[in-house]
């Protein structure tokens, strides 16, 4: 797939969701597989974010708001309906994952791991053009993403609710 089939996003600003983020309660905190972060995490650059996130499969983190995320990334990229963003690693989440991993040239083994999430960080954007990670750009949807004071990943669910992507709960819906 070509980088210039990637499409632009039009929505709400990155600040209004970190502000958002802030005035909501994160639950306790808990390991993470490869960072030991209870949260999809970054720093720094956000070109490399994910390259150390933890294991969502249909064994892991299964019912998760990390999984959530993985789902708007699917569905971004035209593999899940979005319908299918549920917070659940089901099998039709599986299956949309090995075809995004056949996508992009990662092992398709239906796991995101280290290299799938990696793989996928190449396509977090600064569109605002302040330095800030603030959107996903996929081949045929985009959306709203970025990090809060902590440098945990926020994003807006599929009732737009505005979530933290945590590996150890799902709020998400």
């Amino acid at each position: 797939m070509n980088v210039s089939r990637r499409i632009r996003y039009v929505g709400c600003t990155v600040a209004a969701v970190t502000t958002a983020v802030v005035m909501t309660a994160s639950p306790a905190s808990a390991s993470g597989d490869y960072s030991g972060r209870a949260y999809v995490y970054g720093g720094g650059a956000f070109s490399d974010d994910w390259g150390d996130e933890g294991v969502l499969s249909t064994s892991r983190h299964t019912s998760s708001n990390a999984t959530c995320l993985w789902q708007k990334i699917l569905w971004a990229d035209g593999r899940l309906p979005w319908s299918g963003i549920d917070g659940v690693f089901g099998s039709d989440t599986r299956s949309a994952t090995v075809l995004w991993q056949q996508d992009w040239g990662v092992a398709d083994d239906g796991a995101v791991g280290k290299k799938t999430f990696g793989a996928a960080d190449r396509w977090l954007s600064d569109l605002n053009g302040n330095g800030a990670v603030d959107t996903y750009i996929g081949t045929h949807g985009s959306f709203k993403i970025g990090r809060n004071s902590d440098g945990n990943y926020i994003f807006y669910d599929r009732q737009g609710d505005l979530r933290v992507a945590g590996y150890n709960y799902l709020t998400c819906g």
